[in-house]
């Protein structure tokens, strides 16, 4: 039976590494205001795709600012951008899109975190891991400006979520998920279960698919992993019903 680790910073890199970044990613769906459904106000965390191309959208340029949009016009910036996202994904509000703009520097181990849940990787180490068979790694490009000559080159892991945590970690009182929006409101669980049924079976690395902002690997990524010795992620073992 395969084992699932949760992904997170490991923060004891930080002996030897300095790196930062400041950087957003180039566009962005609006976030959703006051939806007629639920009444909320609201916009995503964890849904990226960086290797999305809105460029040739004509209307590109309202993708560029993040701002709450009614759900009419939400509606339809989403339905522009359906045909390059990948097949079947939510889009809910707040998506992002395209490479990460903005700046770095210092020293970067084999993995780099922007945040609690964008997972950046060197390129020659995502070249050894698909060397090794890990499945489903997708590296975006970035346009981040280094400081620094020798700067690596780092790439963005496009994660699709998939799988589902299991309702018993849920609160027992969780209202249903939105008809209208799709929103399903929800602190993440001090301990998350995942969904045996659900869980992927074709990819090693992904988003847990009702809490994006959550990166799960399979057993076979963190032994691969450890055993190149590659650092800047911390492993947590979680349980599946």
């Amino acid at each position: 039976m395969t084992r699932f680790f949760w992904l997170r910073e490991d923060s004891t890199v930080q002996a030897h590494t300095n790196g930062s970044l400041n950087a957003a990613h180039k566009w962005g769906l609006p976030g959703l205001a006051g939806c007629p459904g639920c009444g909320e106000t609201w916009a995503s965390s964890g849904h990226q795709y960086p290797a999305v191309d809105l460029s040739v959208l004509p209307e590109q340029s309202a993708f560029l600012k993040a701002r709450p949009e009614p759900f009419t016009e939400f509606s339809r910036l989403r339905e522009l951008v359906r045909p390059l996202a990948p097949p079947g994904a939510l889009l809910p509000p707040g998506t992002t899109f395209g490479p990460l703009v903005g700046t770095a520097s210092g020293r970067f181990g084999s993995f780099a975190w922007l945040g609690s849940s964008l997972l950046l990787i060197r390129h020659e180490e995502l070249e050894r891991l698909r060397e090794e068979g890990i499945r489903g790694l997708l590296g975006a490009r970035t346009e981040l400006r280094f400081r620094q000559k020798d700067a690596p080159e780092l790439l963005e892991l496009q994660l699709d979520p998939r799988g589902q945590l299991h309702a018993d970690c849920m609160p027992p009182d969780l209202p249903p998920r939105c008809a209208t929006c799709g929103r399903l409101g929800f602190r993440r669980p001090d301990e998350p279960i995942l969904d045996a049924a659900s869980l992927p079976v074709d990819v090693d690395l992904f988003r847990v698919g009702n809490f994006a902002t959550m990166i799960v690997g399979t057993e076979r990524f963190m032994e691969t992993v450890r055993r190149l010795e590659l650092d800047g992620v911390s492993f947590r073992e979680l349980p599946t019903h």
